[in-house]
């Protein structure tokens, strides 16, 4: 493990003095225009909200750190859930686009802005970033960033703070798992559901009831306790095994899941909602499936919480990070996190790793909830050519073209 690391800071310090002979060739025309190329960077952007059409790479400013962020050469980017909902405009206070999505990423150490402390230009970390983490490079706050362990490679970090860190405070911060317990994961072959089984097993006798599609079970089968197909009367299902119900209900979904899964719980349980994918229906934003989910929602009486013994709860890492400036806390989860790692407890599971010129159709991937365990952007790796034939820019009838197929699929649904 040392020899590695020692050949991973080798290869850091000649890619650095490699970049840095690009830009010292001052004296000739072609020593410039090496110095004008290193000011751009490539990036998936969004033009504007709605379905994978609006989606490019293209040439962007390369950022630079601001006073307390660091300056990272991006290796691997992770992608979620949360991002196919951002490119349809089906979040809360969306920013404006054009925009660079993506919220964790991982690389190396390119450059430190002042006051920075406890980091070295050629370290390896994995960072959350506020927007922007689809790029070649990013600039993130230091309080964001992590160094990686020796042995992780840049795909598993970059597949690690978000499902991780989600998984690990809505667990043991907020429904407090102890012994004993039991737990009930929807989508349990996606990257937090990974997450949650894992760290379930670290805490002994934890029962962990998950749904998933059908074609996943196979795959999974050995980190769940009892697997459902997220399509059966899982509610039954677990009752038959358990007929208290379970402690803990961890619910990606909404909709009618809310109230089912508000029905499964023991006295003293809690239910926290951490998604809301089922308003994902079609390729664009359906007023209509948003409609449909917000009535499912069973309507929630304190009185009844309080007669049932019953916690409701939610949970939003990004706004306790961007929005709620708990970032100290973020970092001492990561602390406890890694020290599973190194411990080999916890591993991330990485589903496939995709060019930056393949984003629409790792994004599809998701949409059709292929994936087991968690989609990587890797920014080395060259594109298949025929995924990368529609990564430039569109005319605007072809936009108009795709954005017709996009409403007539969700009238289909």
């Amino acid at each position: 493990m040392a020899k590695e690391g020692a050949q991973r800071a080798e290869e850091t310090e000649q890619m650095i003095e490699k970049e840095g002979g690009k830009e010292a060739g001052e004296g000739s025309a072609a020593g410039s225009l090496r110095a004008a190329d290193t000011k751009e960077m490539r990036a998936v952007v969004l033009s504007a909200f709605g379905g994978l059409n609006k989606l490019r790479v293209s040439k962007k400013a390369m950022p630079e750190p601001q006073d307390g962020e660091l300056k990272i050469r991006v290796k691997a980017c992770g992608l979620n859930f949360i991002d196919l909902m951002v490119r349809q405009g089906n979040i809360d206070n969306p920013p404006k686009t054009p925009l660079i999505p993506g919220f964790e990423c991982s690389g190396i150490v390119e450059a430190l802005g002042d006051s920075v402390k406890g980091f070295e230009i050629g370290d390896r970390v994995m960072a959350f970033v506020n927007y922007s983490a689809w790029a070649e490079v990013v600039c993130t706050p230091v309080e964001f960033v992590y160094k990686i362990p020796d042995d992780m490679s840049f795909s598993e970090a970059a597949a690690f703070p978000m499902n991780f860190v989600t998984a690990y405070m809505m667990l043991f911060e907020v429904a407090n798992l102890r012994e004993g317990m039991s737990v009930l994961v929807h989508s349990a072959g996606g990257g937090v559901g990974q997450a949650v089984a894992q760290l379930c097993s670290t805490v002994p006798n934890v029962t962990v009831f998950g749904t998933a599609s059908s074609f996943k079970h196979e795959a999974i089968k050995d980190s769940v306790t009892h697997l459902f197909d997220r399509n059966a009367d899982y509610v039954q299902e677990v009752k038959r095994i358990s007929a208290d119900g379970v402690d803990i209900v961890l619910d990606c979904l909404c909709g009618e899941n809310t109230g089912k899964g508000l029905s499964l719980l023991k006295p003293l349980g809690t239910y926290i909602l951490y998604g809301s994918s089922n308003m994902v229906t079609g390729e664009t934003k359906s007023f209509f499936s948003f409609a449909k989910s917000w009535w499912q929602v069973e309507k929630v009486n304190p009185i009844k919480l309080y007669e049932e013994n019953k916690v409701i709860a939610g949970f939003s890492l990004l706004n306790l990070l961007f929005k709620q400036n708990r970032g100290g806390l973020i970092k001492g989860v990561m602390d406890k996190l890694l020290d599973l790692y190194n411990s080999k407890k916890i591993k991330p599971v990485v589903d496939s790793l995709w060019a930056l010129e393949e984003v629409k159709e790792a994004m599809q991937r998701i949409h059709d909830r292929g994936n087991i365990g968690k989609l990587i952007l890797d920014v080395e790796k060259a594109p298949t050519p025929l995924m990368a034939n529609d990564s430039t820019e569109t005319s605007e009838a072809g936009e108009e073209e795709e954005d017709h197929e996009g409403d007539n699929e969700n009238k289909e649904r």
